[in-house]
């Protein structure tokens, strides 16, 4: 462990990004399973339409945690647990984005495939209609919402064993 009481904490704008992103998959992966078992309806378009823009709202964030995290210095290790802890954190938090750009993307490439247009905020996009790549799609999304799912479950797995087992002042980088 640091000998030194200070924990070095991420800026404000890195934890305002990544609370925003928690607060939005805490709503968009339960919305997505909802979503699968509604039979088709007004009701279940509108779910669908909140859905995508939360997914959409989730990539942007995404884009930008990305930039943010190339540009801005990160703060330093906190700890000096076993030699690979530190390693694998870092393959989590970078296979966290990949999922989180993966799922976002081919959750949007379904929906343009299946000829429907989209707003992405600042422009709309349609695309020619291809239901085979449509459902290819769809099956990489569901694929990725899973491995998103096990990639954030280690991610709280790890932080309750830093404030339960360790009790090293860890999750202070991100509060």
């Amino acid at each position: 462990m640091r000998t030194d009481p200070t924990i070095p904490k991420y800026n404000i704008v890195a934890k305002f990004f990544h609370w925003i992103s928690v607060l939005l998959l805490i709503i968009q992966i339960p919305l997505g399973f909802y979503l699968v078992d509604l039979d088709f309806s007004d009701f279940r378009i509108k779910v669908e339409n909140i859905h995508v823009l939360v997914g959409i709202v989730i990539f942007y964030i995404t884009l930008i945690r990305i930039l943010f995290r190339l540009i801005l210095p990160r703060p330093e290790d906190p700890i000096e647990g076993f030699s690979g802890q530190m390693f694998i954190a870092r393959v989590n938090h970078f296979l966290l984005y990949l999922s989180l750009i993966l799922v976002t993307s081919s959750g949007i490439l379904k929906k343009l495939f299946n000829g429907e247009s989209l707003n992405f905020l600042f422009f709309k996009l349609k695309m020619k209609t291809d239901f085979d790549k449509a459902d290819l799609m769809y099956e990489m999304h569901v694929y990725f919402n899973y491995v998103l799912i096990g990639l954030v479950s280690l991610h709280i797995l790890a932080a309750l064993f830093h404030v339960f087992v360790l009790k090293d002042n860890v999750i202070k980088r991100i509060l």
